[in-house]
This record gives C-alpha cells, structure tokens and sequence, in this order.
C-alpha cells in the first residue's frame, strides 16, 4: 500500500471479518493495530474478544462498556422519534454505529494514532456510518477499509485465510451468514438468507423464542415514560440499559419483535436483513399510546411527517450532521408532554395495547362521549362541513359548467 500509516485503530468484535481484517492490517501496513471493542450488549461474545485480539497480533486491546450511553444518547433519541426505517426496522446497528466510530476516534487521539479502520463491506451501509462520523469528528484521521482494496473476495476467501493463519472464528460453512448483535437487537444476513423466498431457520435466533413455542398465557407489562423517555417497567424505575434489558426478556420469551424483510440500501442494492427487536418492538408501541393522548394533533401530524427523513438520515450514516442536529431538536421539543404509562399485552408475537394514562392527557371523557353532554354543540358542525366544502362545491360548479359533470 502506498499509503503510510503509523498506528492504527480497528473497530474490533472478533467476529471473521475484523479478526482477519486486524492480522491483514499489520502484515500490509507494518504497523501496530489496536483493537477496540465496544461493549453494546453483545453479551458472552466479548468474554474473548481480548485473547483473540491479542493472539492475532494486536498492538493493545481496548474493550469498553458503553451500554448505558448507546440507550441512552442513540436508541432513546430514536425511539422518541418513533423512527423505522421503510416501515419496518427499527434501526439497531444503524443507531450502533455512530457510538462506536466515535468513541473509536477518541481511542486514536489517546493512543496517538493517526488512522482508523473498520471490517465493513463495499457493498453495504456500514462503510457509510462508519466513515461519515470520521469525516465529521475527525477528518484528519487515514480511513482503511480493506474491504475496499484487498484480494479477499467473499466470506468463503475470508474463512480460508483465517484457516491459514491460525486465526479462530465461529462462522463455518453450515452457518455462514453474517450476524450482529447490541442491547437493541440482533440482525442477521447473507449466507442462507441470501435468497429472500427461503425462511430462516429457527435455530437461528437468538433473542426470542418462536411464536408457536410461546407461552399459552398472555403477559402483561406496563412501561412508563418522561418526556418521551421510558423510565420504569412494571413501576420499577431503571437505567436506559437495564430498562432495555429487561423488556428484551419480556419480549423475547414471547416472541415478540421479529423482523424479515427486503430493505434498501443506501449503496442502492436491496438486501435480505432478518431481525429480533424485542424490547424496542414493546418500547415503540408504548411509546405511540402515551404520545397518543398527550400530543397535539398538528404537533403530532408534522411529526409524523418528518419520521422518514429522520430514519433515512440514521439508516445512511448522518448522525452527526446539521440537519439531524436540528431536526433532534425538534423531536425532542414534542416530546415534552409525552410522561404516562403504557400497559401492554404481550402474546405469542403480538404486543397489544389495554390501556394508558397520563397527568398531561388531552383525552376529555365529556368531549369524547357518544352520550349526551354539555361541552359540544353538535350543531356547530354543519357550518364546519360547509366552511371546509367550500372549494369542493366551487370546483364542481365550474366543471358543471364546462360540462364535465
């Protein structure tokens, strides 16, 4: 490579793409490489992250807890949006991404390297995030992304120089599709599930159970919010992490939160992506009965207008940018009135509402009511009706009198 770079630090999981990407690196570039680990909420898959790491010939390994603040500063703020992407996916690895990069950089600052590297594709969405957040926080750092320049060609290719060099890795030729895994979800691609007709196996999953192997009695859960925010399960108060935690138990063991579907990427190829969301799938329709009765109509409407610019603005990588700042912002601000509790059912894949309450409700009993009342004259909405036909009568005219009616 003709590039010269001193230090390097790699977005690391241990996983075969960054587990070869990281003996890949010190052999091209003759340089020490420190392996960074984000604690997300990977679970077991980090007990050996940092033998691996080291015995692939890792400079340093830096393995750091940042569950609390991926709730917190990425899933929450997204969730307060209501944010899916295409209607579906609730954006777990798209929300992962900015933290790591981040934090990532912070790494290379105090370790005095002057690039960074990740293990994503040329193909896929990653290599955005990834590298967006680079070029926002730190745009004087080298980016590598050896997906980009190596020989290697395909995950068969990828196997097979790890075979030779020594470097253990979980994926095999029985279960070769790709995986990720936080505290919000798991995603799982490629491989098998490259054929969109084929169902996934049930063995697969990691999260939840199947749907047919759920319990025959249904679960109910109540979750409360501040301002958009979820603070307690059950009246239990909790840490954004713990909170997360416990509703993807509540869920998962009912099957809740699965997700398969054909996405667009914003390389423009679309993809097979099966996911297991459970406690976000519980969090978001919470989250919508408390908004439902303590947002303005209007505030709630414009909302809701710009929830597909937000996703998109997640899902291709922008986090950091200008527009997000802003539109945050707005987010946040409509939120200020959405404190209440959601009580949900949860049952053999489905999450149900019963019911929700809230101190700052706009729900009136005695506006509501088809019985009779002393608030609402109903009258008044003949001259509504006529005020609001107004330009449908002039336009039937006018083709009435052209002959078109």
């Amino acid at each position: 490579m003709s590039e010269k770079v001193e230090k390097i630090v790699l977005a690391y999981s241990g996983g075969l793409d960054t587990s070869v990407i990281l003996k890949w690196l010190i052999e091209t570039y003759d340089c020490q490489v420190i392996a960074f680990a984000a604690d997300i909420g990977q679970g077991e898959e980090l007990d050996s992250v940092r033998g691996k790491a080291l015995d692939t010939g890792a400079a340093k390994v830096v393995i750091e807890d940042l569950k609390e603040d991926f709730v917190r500063d990425y899933v929450f703020p997204a969730f307060r949006a209501n944010a899916v992407y295409e209607g579906q996916y609730l954006l777990g690895t798209s929300l992962a991404r900015p933290l790591i990069a981040k934090r990532q950089i912070e790494v290379a600052r105090t370790e005095g390297a002057d690039g960074v590297s990740h293990g994503a594709t040329g193909k896929g969405n990653d290599q955005v995030r990834f590298e967006l957040t680079y070029q926002a926080l730190a745009p004087e750092l080298k980016i590598i992304a050896p997906w980009r320049v190596w020989h290697l060609s395909s995950r068969q290719s990828l196997m097979n120089y790890a075979k030779e060099h020594g470097i253990r890795v979980a994926a095999t030729q029985e279960k070769p599709y790709s995986m990720d895994r936080n505290i919000l979800h798991v995603s799982y691609e490629g491989g098998i599930l490259e054929d969109p007709w084929e169902s996934p196996p049930e063995d697969m999953f990691t999260m939840s159970v199947s749907s047919l192997e759920a319990p025959d009695r249904p679960e109910v859960v109540e979750v409360s919010f501040e301002r958009g925010d979820p603070v307690a399960v059950n009246g239990e108060m909790l840490s954004p992490a713990e909170l997360l935690g416990r509703l993807n138990t509540l869920g998962g063991r009912n099957g809740i939160g699965r997700v398969d579907l054909v996405e667009n990427r914003f390389v423009g190829i679309k993809s097979r992506g099966v996911y297991e969301t459970p406690g976000g799938m519980i969090l978001r329709v919470a989250h919508m009965a408390i908004e439902s009765i303590t947002m303005d109509r209007e505030v709630m409407h414009l909302r809701d207008s710009l929830v597909p610019k937000y996703a998109e603005l997640v899902y291709y990588g922008f986090w950091f940018s200008p527009e997000m700042k802003v539109l945050q912002a707005m987010i946040d601000e409509t939120q200020e009135t959405v404190s209440g509790t959601a009580r949900l059912e949860l049952y053999k894949g489905n999450c149900r509402v019963l019911g929700r309450k809230s101190d700052n409700s706009l729900y009136r009993r005695d506006f509501a009511t088809f019985e009779a009342d002393q608030v609402y004259r109903q009258q008044d909405a003949e001259g509504f009706i006529r005020l609001n036909a107004l330009r449908l009568r002039i336009q039937a005219m006018t083709e009435k009198g052209r002959g078109i009616l």
